[in-house]
């Protein structure tokens, strides 16, 4: 018997997980209602007021930050050229003048030798650049934007 044509059930839509806007397959626009949708769902809240302008202008600047950014580049840029440029230099002329290196200085002691064991207080010495930049440059500067926030958070607090 053959089947009858009204129960056959409907052509299924091949899956398409992307389908073009213009396609058949594409699926309802999603559209925000002008209207609750459900009943049980909470008004929509109302856009909030104008901001108000705080009574007194923020202490910390941008250009404080500014100032301490560049006082800590300064500081790990004067300790790291410091170690590794002489590291780089016991290094060039490890490579490249080993006649240089192989040369003694006093009583057999040769000079790369004396330039390695060079590289322990030169290390201590970019230690105590990075120390001694940090409290002339970037201390002070940090502790002036750490007093200015405190002064912000107590205005912002007695509001």
């Amino acid at each position: 018997m053959p089947a009858d044509p009204s129960r056959t059930p409907p052509p299924r839509r091949p899956y398409d997980p992307h389908p073009s806007p213009g396609s058949p397959y594409a699926g309802p626009r999603h559209v925000s209602p002008a209207h609750r949708t459900y009943p049980w769902q909470p008004p929509v809240p109302p856009p909030p007021g104008p901001h108000r302008a705080p009574r007194h202008a923020p202490l910390g600047h941008h250009s404080d930050l500014r100032r301490l950014r560049g006082a800590y580049r300064w500081q790990r840029r004067t300790a790291t050229l410091t170690a590794l440029g002489y590291f780089v230099l016991f290094l060039v002329l490890s490579a490249f003048a080993p006649s240089f290196m192989t040369g003694t200085v006093t009583d057999g002691v040769p000079t790369g030798l004396l330039l390695a064991l060079l590289q322990v207080p030169v290390t201590w010495l970019a230690v105590a650049l990075y120390e001694g930049t940090a409290r002339r440059r970037v201390d002070p500067l940090a502790d002036l934007i750490r007093r200015q926030a405190a002064v912000d958070a107590r205005r912002e607090a007695t509001r």
